[in-house]
């Protein structure tokens, strides 16, 4: 399980350097989109500019995954970007959802590994004590 771990890591922080600085340098020429919400979406992000910020998101997350530096954090920036290629391809691009498949299963297999390190997240509410609401030690003057 070891290894099939640090090559889903591996694997999936090699894709998101690639694709991140992709952005930037522009080496992978990729087609257009289809007519409709696809290149209307995509030509927003362009004109904004927004694409910079998710080219450097992606770029530091599969850094921190390929390079085995805080995973849960790489796997924590990764994880909203996976989202939004997964959507995007099912909604407007199928063409490429074999893909975005396979990549939101890397993902969810690295999820599951490091599953120890996202435990708060999934942690149930902690309730406050009904006697001191306001937390330990705090003193509250009412006016």
């Amino acid at each position: 399980m070891k290894i099939a771990t640090i090559i889903a890591r591996s694997l999936l922080g090699f894709i998101f350097v690639v694709f991140g600085s992709n952005m930037f340098l522009n080496f992978i020429h990729m087609p257009p989109p289809p007519e409709g919400p696809a290149r209307e979406f995509m030509t927003a992000l362009f004109v904004s500019h927004y694409v910079y910020v998710l080219g450097a998101v992606q770029f530091l997350g599969g850094l921190l995954l390929f390079t085995n530096r805080w995973t849960p954090l790489g796997l924590t920036l990764v994880g909203p970007v996976i989202v939004n290629i997964l959507s995007f391809h099912a909604l407007m691009v199928p063409a490429g959802l074999p893909m975005a498949i396979i990549v939101s299963a890397l993902a969810l297999f690295l999820l599951w590994n490091y599953r120890k390190n996202f435990a708060g997240i999934l942690a149930a509410p902690a309730q406050l004590d009904s006697r001191n609401q306001h937390g330990a030690g705090t003193t509250v003057i009412h006016s």
